[in-house]
């Protein structure tokens, strides 16, 4: 995971923010909204894996995970590759884990 933000570091991230990056971030903000897309990644966290390996973990239909990634993916949180016909899906950096793990911190305070 990335280094831990410190005041400084929070205080330089939050000055001087533009429209355009406030409604960047509403916009990130609104991706964590699905709880389907939570899972997929918490699934991510345990390393790559194709729609497949995907729809089995979380015991869902191909359609809604194939959805699901794409918004993922629009939104920068994953990346994909491809091996042979399959795709393989992955987070996009260590930010997304800090994301989660820090709205999860915060939940259970």
């Amino acid at each position: 995971m990335s280094e831990r933000y410190d005041d400084k570091k929070i205080n330089h991230l939050i000055q001087n923010v533009s429209e355009d990056e406030l409604s960047d971030l509403a916009e990130l903000f609104k991706v964590f909204g699905d709880s389907t897309r939570i899972k997929i990644l918490y699934d991510l966290f345990q390393g790559e894996r194709n729609v497949t390996e995907i729809c089995d973990d979380l015991e869902m239909n191909q359609s809604a995970i194939s959805h699901q990634l794409k918004i993922l993916k629009t939104s920068k949180l994953i990346k994909s590759r491809r091996d042979g016909k399959a795709m393989i899906y992955s987070l996009a950096d260590d930010h997304v884990k800090m994301i989660i793990a820090m709205g999860k911190e915060h939940v259970e305070e």
